[in-house]
């Protein structure tokens, strides 16, 4: 089974901000592959076959600092784990661009941090979404406000993007989907 978790905050105030793009790739992904996202205690969540693979779709409702509480119970219902894609923003690749890797350090993301500390790993693969670095004002600020309509189309590009490259990873491998998608950024 695969598992693509989108990061975000739940509830209103938060749609369309910079630190919710990681749900923006998992709603892309429910519409395009027609999964009905369904709201359980820790996460909205659907499940599909993809090209032979059971996939799940999740979007933590646990706020981003807590986002390995949501994904901590898909590890523990005993199925057979094919991999983790976790999707999120990135403050320091410009706004649009796209990045995928495995492993690593949670580079200062909250979020990722919450689920390496869950999981007791961080062997996952990533995907981050560029919303670039802010220019004076706080971090924590930044990553909440709306995304201005001077980057909406470029984000919503790489929210694409990333969506592809999160299949690309199910059906090639992460080399392959690296290659396809490092390039056209």
């Amino acid at each position: 089974m695969w598992i693509i978790a989108g990061l975000g905050n739940p509830g209103r105030r938060y749609v369309r901000t910079r630190h919710n793009v990681g749900f923006d790739v998992v709603d892309h992904l429910s519409e395009i592959l027609r999964i009905e996202l369904r709201e359980e205690d820790l996460y909205e969540c659907g499940e599909v076959v993809y090209e032979g693979h059971d996939l799940v779709l999740v979007k933590p409702l646990t706020y981003m600092n807590l986002s390995g509480r949501a994904i901590r119970p898909f590890f523990r219902q005993g199925k057979d784990r094919e991999g983790l894609i976790v999707i999120h923003d990135d403050l320091d690749l410009p706004p649009g661009k796209i990045k995928l890797k495995r492993n690593g350090s949670s580079g200062g993301h909250r979020g990722v941090q919450s689920i390496i500390e869950s999981l007791g790993t961080a062997d996952f693969y990533r995907i981050k979404i560029g919303i670039g670095r802010p220019v004076g004002k706080p971090a924590e600020i930044y990553v909440l406000e709306r995304i201005p309509p001077s980057e909406r189309e470029t984000i919503s590009d790489a929210v694409s993007r990333a969506a592809r490259a999160a299949l690309d990873i199910i059906s090639f491998g992460l080399e392959r989907a690296m290659n396809l998608h490092h390039s056209n950024n």
